[in-house]
């Protein structure tokens, strides 16, 4: 299994960025997909979720802010990331929802300067 993230980057305040993870060894569409974030000195969170059945569900730190979505016929699941705050720094991985452990990625570094 692979879960490949890109797009992540340096963006001043108030900027966009729109991440991508494209998955391979999984059957996607069966699978609900998540990002996940890691800012630095704190653990691992959640920052999104896209379910099977077409529901997403955001951190109340990102709500109204990022937006989850999916092409199941490209076995890619997208962040756009609008009006970005410095406390949106940090690694940004996707996995499956729930998380599997053995599936975690290298992320995409996102830092957002003030």
């Amino acid at each position: 299994v692979q879960l490949q993230a890109s797009g992540g980057g340096l963006v001043q305040a108030g900027g966009s960025l729109r991440l991508s993870c494209v998955a391979s060894g999984i059957i996607f569409s069966a699978n609900g997909m998540g990002w996940y974030r890691q800012s630095p000195g704190k653990q691992r969170e959640l920052v999104a979720i896209f379910t099977t059945g077409g529901s997403t569900t955001y951190a109340d730190s990102v709500k109204g802010r990022f937006t989850i979505s999916r092409d199941n016929a490209k076995n890619t699941v997208y962040l756009q990331m609008d009006s970005l705050k410095s406390e949106d720094t940090g690694v940004y991985y996707c996995n499956v929802w729930p998380a599997i452990r053995a599936y975690w990625g290298q992320g995409t570094q996102v830092t957002v300067s003030s």
